[in-house]
């Protein structure tokens, strides 16, 4: 299968030539990155990339990455930013940060938040395939927040179990564009693949039933703070759903963001965070609950719009 990936370029990487900065930021080699290249695979911004391009913080990066010419391995390495908020025998919640994938896949052997675990010598689930091991759910590497992970085989299973039965509470907050008319609601919305775009997704007769409740907590002169609570989790669902309601979160220019708006505030991805986590403890069945900070990227930005 095909894996295509979209990611900001971060502050790390301003000016940096394209084939240098994605070998830095993929974890693999110059000459792969090139070879990439040469195939079209990578596009900044929606064009084609050439190898001698200027990366700036702020560009969107769309990337086609090869397939594995050997198993994946989860690679220990530290990460700076991620914090553990608790961890018992059978689970241990993150606070992940941008820039991050949950696993390694094709092309990315950069950071991930089971090779920081790793890292920490945080032993865990053998379940799933070997760079998928205890792994429940996934957030983008542009998204931000708390995530669970299995620690144990009996914490994995009935985790999985809670996920595809809809039971754990996902409490996300995003700073959309503009103001949400009703100020509180649902979105009820089936979410595919984009039909001109592989690696986007989009509202479409067909798709897969997604559900997006929404709260507005705090307006601003152009934008506005909303708590989301998911009732599904598809790919980009809350990105896809406020896109199609044309106010798409702020920074994403993948799905419609203003860049104008998106460049004065600072921001090299979408204003999105999975604010709290909550179910019931795989061993004992109590009710926990994981609340994650906003990170500094996004308090800078939230204090800009704030400001007026």
């Amino acid at each position: 299968m095909v894996d295509r990936r979209e990611l900001p370029v971060p502050d790390g990487l301003d000016g940096m030539r394209a084939d240098a900065g994605l070998a830095r930021l993929l974890g693999i080699s110059r000459t792969s990155v090139g070879t990439m290249i040469d195939a079209g695979g990578v596009l900044i911004d929606g064009v084609t990339a050439g190898k001698s391009d200027r990366l700036t913080p702020g560009m969107w990066l769309e990337i086609t990455l090869p397939e594995p010419d050997r198993p994946l391995a989860v690679i220990p390495q530290k990460v700076d930013g991620l914090e553990i908020l608790y961890q018992d025998a059978d689970i241990v919640v993150v606070d992940k940060p941008v820039g991050v994938a949950a696993h390694p896949s094709p092309g990315w052997n950069g950071p991930t938040v089971l090779g920081a675990l790793a890292a920490l010598g945080v032993s865990l689930s053998t379940s799933g395939s070997e760079e998928r091991q205890g792994i429940v759910h996934r957030l983008d590497a542009g998204t931000t927040g708390a995530m669970v992970v299995a620690k144990s085989e009996r914490a994995y299973s009935i985790l999985k179990d809670a996920f595809r039965d809809r039971t754990v509470e996902k409490i996300y907050h995003a700073i959309i564009q503009g103001y949400p008319d009703p100020t509180s609601g649902t979105i009820d919305a089936p979410i595919g693949r984009h039909p001109k775009s592989d690696w986007k997704f989009a509202v479409v007769a067909g798709g897969r039933d997604s559900i997006t409740h929404y709260e507005t907590i705090e307006a601003f002169r152009s934008a506005t703070l909303v708590e989301v609570h998911l009732e599904t989790g598809r790919t980009h669902q809350i990105r896809v759903h406020f896109s199609a309601m044309h106010h798409p979160c702020v920074g994403d220019t993948t799905y419609g963001a203003d860049p104008v708006l998106t460049a004065r505030l600072g921001l090299t991805r979408q204003w999105l965070h999975a604010y709290q986590l909550a179910f019931a403890h795989p061993d004992d069945g109590r009710w926990i609950q994981f609340t994650a900070p906003y990170p500094a990227d996004l308090i800078k930005a939230k204090a800009i719009l704030e400001a007026g």
